[in-house]
């Protein structure tokens, strides 16, 4: 039997994300942290601030993946609908967590309003354990294998970096590239036989157009870098011999 595999769904919150307005640069960061934890992610979603898809896409995707990390919706203001949200996939009730009411209300407030805004982001599902946020605002919040943080990037970023130590990894993802300047079709069939006689490392080949040359950017991963070698060797003397040069 192969080492254990651990994945990871990642959901992405927010009508502004989906809008355009917004980029997105959380997926992006999760996905290189949890690969080198080794855990590879399986699948990302985008998704609006609708109480009904949140918990449909949670409770879809919790049940298949090892972890769920969501980013977005946490905040102060009335379309922060996350916590309230995962409370109810999970069937429990949204209650105010006395450490994160405890830390905002050391913090001084314009006014009662103020204060009654800020103290949303103290709602966590009833049973729900916190992810340390390092910035000093608000903590994120994890129940069961679902781990909750915020959108914005560098809090996403803090938050992330105090789960390396608690999510659980097997063998990390390595990789190998080259580049050549000629189209994918030209290589195509060869490129299928050796994917076919190593099924266990991933082969991709992505295009790209540079100053007017069509090319190709060849991935080869996998955690057996006995095999991984053997991959890449196996695709720089493909390419050689179809006229190419492997850079």
């Amino acid at each position: 039997m192969g080492e254990r595999i651990f994945t990871a769904a990642v959901i992405v919150i927010g009508n502004e994300i989906l809008s355009g307005r917004t980029q997105d640069t959380n997926l992006r960061d999760i996905a290189i942290a949890l690969g080198s934890w080794g855990i590879r992610v399986g699948e990302a979603r985008m998704i609006p601030d609708i109480e009904s898809t949140i918990v449909a896409v949670v409770n879809e995707v919790r049940v298949r993946y090892d972890y769920v990390l969501t980013t977005g919706g946490i905040g102060p203001t009335h379309d922060d609908i996350t916590a309230a949200s995962i409370a109810k996939a999970f069937g429990v009730e949204l209650i105010e967590h006395p450490q994160i009411a405890e830390f905002l209300r050391t913090r001084r407030a314009a006014s009662p309003d103020v204060m009654a805004a800020r103290l949303r982001m103290a709602r966590v599902p009833r049973g729900a354990g916190l992810i340390d946020n390092s910035t000093g605002g608000p903590p994120g919040f994890c129940i069961e294998n679902v781990y909750v943080m915020a959108g914005i990037p560098v809090v996403m970023r803090a938050m992330l970096a105090s789960l390396e130590h608690q999510l659980q990894g097997g063998a990390v993802m390595q990789s190998r590239s080259m580049t050549i300047y000629t189209g994918e079709s030209t290589i195509a069939r060869q490129l299928e036989a050796i994917q076919l006689a190593y099924p266990e490392i991933e082969i991709g080949s992505y295009p790209f157009m540079k100053e007017d040359r069509a090319g190709t950017t060849l991935v080869m991963r996998g955690t057996d870098v006995v095999q991984l070698d053997a991959v890449e060797r196996q695709v720089r003397d493909m390419v050689i011999q179809a006229g190419h040069t492997p850079m």
